[in-house]
């Protein structure tokens, strides 16, 4: 691997698969925020990424101009807003297709858009609860009564979700606040996953054909 060059410093350093992984998640939250800021939208970047999740994971596919009118929706933006800004559409169109592909990646690479480390807990916890929420709302919206004919499990996964969402948002930074935040956020990833392996066909590899018998 090929080392990168600090800033700081201009000398090299290594990073591993994590901390590239881990920066680009930043990085793609960072993104979001500042598109949110720019349109002085009133709710949370990571609220609406979890109800695109929720109604991807049940299995909903959302035509272009239903998709960018659910946007200006949550971040209490006018119609017009989209074509009035040269860049919003485009993001959003491709925050789209980036997290459909992310949940269908067979390398499961997926995860929730969620401020890294170096905001405070709260800030974290409380990005966490906004999208598990949104999660539920676009699942909700989605998959409807079917959600109660699904499996056990998921039907439980969902219950811990709930239970998830109603935590409060005042959490004291310490070693073991950190881990077990760290240990929803990932149950919550891998459930995620799990709710879009159920709800979603497999996709079929590229040039496939039917087999005649």
């Amino acid at each position: 691997m090929a080392p990168a060059v600090s800033p700081e410093t201009g000398t090299g350093f290594f990073m591993s698969e994590s901390d590239t992984s881990g920066a680009a998640r930043a990085a793609e939250f960072e993104r979001w925020a500042n598109v949110f800021t720019a349109h002085k939208a009133f709710s949370h970047p990571s609220e609406l990424h979890g109800v695109l999740c929720g109604r991807l994971a049940a299995g909903t596919r959302i035509e272009e101009q239903q998709w960018l009118a659910m946007v200006c929706e949550h971040m209490g933006l006018a119609d017009l807003a989209m074509e009035e800004s040269d860049d919003l559409a485009p993001f959003m169109y491709g925050a789209y297709e980036k997290t459909l592909a992310q949940l269908q990646s067979s390398e499961m690479t997926f995860q929730p858009l969620l401020p890294d480390d170096d905001y405070a807990i709260e800030q974290r916890l409380e990005a966490l609860i906004a999208w598990v929420r949104g999660f539920l709302e676009g699942m909700a919206l989605a998959a409807g009564a079917s959600l109660g004919q699904a499996p056990d499990e998921i039907r439980e996964l969902i219950e811990d979700m709930v239970a998830i969402s109603q935590l409060s948002e005042d959490e004291e930074s310490d070693d073991e606040s950190e881990q077990q935040l760290l240990e929803i956020t990932e149950y919550v990833r891998l459930g995620a996953l799990a709710v879009f392996t159920e709800f979603n066909e497999p996709e079929k590899p590229a040039g496939a054909t039917p087999t005649l018998h």
